[in-house]
């Protein structure tokens, strides 16, 4: 999602600076080149040398007669993005205010004068954070146009967000946005339906895919609703969700509750349901379930809304192409998918895949990780919108 992306990465004095090094890695691990500058504040916890390491560029530690700021930050200069983390209060403060005393603020200043864009994960701890000027001056500075990665608050602090989602924005903040202002709902992973208080039907799926064309969607702009059956994730809203039941309900309430401009639903949901018994089944007897089918989610919400764009997904076990195409496109007709994604069940919880994108009059194939896939799905989704408007 970085691919050739270059990052002026700003660090600051918190102690979250010590994570400064995984997160250039990650960066770079993502296809971004990395240049990193640092205020003295952030010296006296990170060595320079450890950063200039990490990012395998001369760090910037002081503004000089060579005005590393504009060779960074200025128009038609080196960067695409000013990443700065983590973002003291002290510093958040001084952006809001237009303050340049160190060489973090002054490639702000810069930066924001040159329409490069912004990006800023603070850490502190939450009272701090909870500070109304603190709180005023991020309101100001967003209005600026400057994306905050929002910190995970956990035990009295305002924690830096994870490298992934840090990632994710900045991609976000570097992309053309595609899908900027849509709002999208993606169903992922495996339902559920218990049989007893102990045991459950469900399917080898790992809500891989899923998550994939989520993050995909986020970073294409969207407004991301997640239904699945893992715990909430930050690039979206999160809707945790156990049965197939749930899920159908869960989906339909979100259509216009979120709203939504399109579905994928990518779940592998559970085709079938049993009564559930009060209490745990005893082993050793012979055991027949009486299984009753569920509600079909693509049919069920392209029935109470006939004009959603919705992409269905479409899992077989044959990996024969022209079955799988035979499948998927009875799913196209009869729910009036915008395009059907079929792919190997053999592929469950694996990192690679391998699918055949679906339409009335063309198959394209498409093999490599499901992150890219993601990327395919929500590039393509796009193309279905911009059509429809």
């Amino acid at each position: 999602m970085l691919t050739g992306v270059n990052v002026a990465l700003g660090v600051t004095g918190s102690i979250a600076a010590v994570k400064v090094v995984e997160l250039a890695h990650e960066l770079r691990r993502r296809g971004a080149n990395v240049r990193a500058v640092m205020s003295k504040g952030a010296r006296g916890i990170i060595h320079p040398w450890a950063v200039e390491f990490a990012t395998d560029n001369p760090v910037v530690t002081e503004i000089t007669g060579q005005v590393e700021h504009v060779e960074l930050c200025g128009r038609d200069e080196w960067a695409d993005v000013l990443l700065i983390a983590p973002a003291t209060a002290n510093t958040v403060g001084k952006i809001a205010s237009a303050v340049d005393d160190t060489p973090v603020t002054t490639c702000a200043t810069t930066a924001l004068g040159a329409d490069v864009p912004v990006v800023i994960a603070p850490a502190m701890h939450e009272p701090m954070y909870d500070h109304p000027g603190v709180l005023d001056a991020i309101e100001r500075v967003e209005s600026w146009g400057v994306d905050f990665v929002e910190p995970r608050i956990e035990e009295g602090k305002a924690k830096i967000a994870t490298e992934d989602m840090i990632a994710l924005d900045v991609a976000r903040a570097t992309g053309d946005q595609p899908l900027a202002g849509k709002g999208v709902v993606v169903t992922s992973g495996a339902t559920s339906e218990p049989i007893d208080p102990v045991r459950v039907l469900t399917s080898r799926s790992s809500g891989k895919t899923g998550r994939a064309v989520a993050r995909a969607c986020y970073v294409a702009g969207a407004n991301v609703a997640l239904v699945h059956d893992a715990p909430d994730v930050p690039y979206a809203t999160g809707v945790q969700v156990e049965t197939a039941e749930e899920m159908t309900d869960a989906v339909n309430d979100l259509i216009t509750a979120f709203p939504a401009d399109a579905l994928v639903s990518v779940a592998a949901i559970s085709d079938y349901t049993a009564d559930v018994e009060s209490e745990k089944i005893r082993s050793g007897q012979d055991l027949s379930l009486d299984l009753q089918p569920t509600r079909k989610l693509i049919d069920t919400v392209r029935g109470n809304y006939p004009g959603l764009p919705i992409v269905g997904f479409k899992a077989e076990t044959s990996g024969d192409d022209s079955a799988m195409v035979t499948a998927a496109r009875e799913t196209l007709a009869r729910a009036g998918c915008s395009f059907v994604v079929a792919n190997d069940a053999s592929v469950m919880g694996e990192d690679e895949t391998r699918t055949l994108f679906v339409r009335e009059n063309s198959v394209r194939t498409y093999s490599g990780s499901k992150t890219e896939l993601g990327l395919q799905v929500a590039t393509e989704l796009a193309e279905e919108l911009m059509d429809d408007s």
